[in-house]
């Protein structure tokens, strides 16, 4: 007998790579969730934090936020079921995408090469793809890739990659790095009035409980 669950299915992390004006974009699903993820928040202050008045409590922006997570691939479950493309490549697909991400456009290169080769006085360096990091309906955030490791564990006959794990680190763009025209823009301010919304929800202790009774802090 068959029993119904409501056991929801897990969401898979993934990166999402856009190379403008191609809209069409390249989706680098976790294939498993990393199990931790590491996140720092530096706070953009103003001033030295020593005295100041009421500047001691100014903010100039969204805190610097960076995360840090470590995701593991294993083509075993493709090579079991007999994918060709596993068997032939191994992990240099999804290695590949990863790796992607911290590359600029073959193309554009191209371009600035025959640029620079007929003359042409400045070249603006080419753009590293747009990089949206999600992790659950309520991350969907703007970063830039800033480290990035990979530790190939084991091999297949022909040397190609079959386990390996990636090493990340992510700077979260903000409003502060972002023109109000980009709609990333926009994207992190929704991700930045969500967490309020979120926070309202933990709100439900007084003062009270903390200070023993009707202790008046200010």
């Amino acid at each position: 007998m068959a029993f119904l669950t409501d056991t929801p299915k897990p969401l898979k992390g993934a990166l999402v790579a856009l190379r403008l004006p191609d809209p069409t974009p390249t989706v680098i699903a976790f294939q498993y969730n990393p199990a931790s993820m590491a996140r720092s928040l530096e706070a953009q202050s103003q001033g030295s934090g020593e005295g100041g008045g009421s500047d001691a409590f100014r903010l100039t922006g969204a805190p610097i936020e960076t995360i840090k997570l470590d995701a593991e691939l294993d083509a075993t479950d493709q090579l079991e079921v007999g994918s060709a493309t596993a068997a032939e490549l191994g992990l240099h697909p999804q290695l590949a995408m990863l790796e992607l991400l911290v590359y600029p456009s073959s193309a554009l290169v191209i371009a600035n090469t025959i640029l620079l080769a007929i003359g042409t006085i400045e070249v603006i360096p080419p753009q590293a793809p747009i990089v949206l990091f999600i992790w659950g309906a309520k991350r969907i955030l703007p970063v830039r890739i800033t480290e990035f490791s990979v530790t190939e564990e084991e091999f297949d006959p022909k040397l190609n990659p079959i386990r390996a794990k990636v090493s990340l680190g992510m700077r979260v763009l903000s409003y502060n790095d972002l023109t109000r025209t980009n709609p990333l823009y926009h994207l992190f301010l929704a991700h930045h009035v969500t967490k309020e919304v979120i926070a309202k929800v933990g709100q439900a202790q007084s003062l009270s409980s903390v200070t023993g009774g009707q202790t008046a802090i200010l």
